[in-house]
């Protein structure tokens, strides 16, 4: 049995509730819109139907108004050969051919009348099934942005990014390597390094300077 029994049912539905209820809202929309699909197919084809017993009754009833010219031809003959009882048993025929037909009209206005209500009940069909169809992409890209936060969720938590983070420390340690054998190629046999030995050169120029400046003022004192 569908989730919709007649077509009533489904012009009066209201999804919103259908898909609050539901434990699949993705799983219920696919089954309203097939339920959808499969009334709306039914309904055209009893309007089929019904267009074609149409056709037929007034087929029937062309013929009937030609058996009941056919039987008032043969009245007229028979009263015209004094045969009064003949007349009135064509005239009878006639008036049965004449009830058949008015049976079949009105027959013919009972579907008239089905055929708007159908017509009805089918622009209300597709008018819901173009809703359930919005909603059923809706639905699908709202699924779709939930499971991709998911993954980027997973993607940035998770062993995963500690993996990254610990090949980013392995990376910073073997920087810290270089740079240190790179500090280490500065330093002579000795073990001092090229800024403290030009720093020497420095003091020891300076030293120099001064040490001549002493022996300058010793000569001059001797001299006077």
């Amino acid at each position: 049995m569908g989730i919709f029994s007649r077509t009533r049912d489904i012009v009066a539905a209201n999804f919103t509730d259908l898909l609050d209820r539901a434990e699949d809202p993705a799983k219920m929309i696919r089954m309203i819109i097939l339920e959808m699909e499969e009334t709306l197919v039914e309904v055209r084809a009893s309007a089929a139907r019904s267009i074609a017993d149409q056709k037929e009754m007034r087929r029937h009833i062309a013929k009937l108004e030609g058996l009941q010219d056919s039987w008032t031809e043969k009245a007229e003959l028979a009263l015209s050969k004094g045969r009064e009882d003949l007349a009135k048993a064509a005239l009878v025929e006639k008036n049965k051919a004449a009830d058949m037909a008015g049976q079949l009209g009105r027959e013919i206005g009972v579907i008239d009348e089905a055929l708007r209500a159908s017509e009805a009940d089918i622009a209300k069909l597709q008018a819901k099934l173009r809703e359930a169809r919005a909603r059923q992409n809706s639905i699908s890209a709202r699924l779709e942005s939930a499971h991709n936060r998911t993954k980027m969720r997973e993607a940035y938590a998770g062993a995963r990014v500690d993996d990254a983070f610990s090949r980013f420390e392995m990376m910073e340690r073997r920087v810290d390597l270089a740079e240190g054998r790179a500090d280490a190629a500065g330093i002579d046999a000795e073990g001092k390094s090229l800024e403290e030995q030009i720093a020497e050169l420095r003091t020891a120029e300076k030293v120099e300077a001064e040490l001549a400046v002493l022996k300058a003022r010793r000569v001059q004192a001797a001299e006077g």
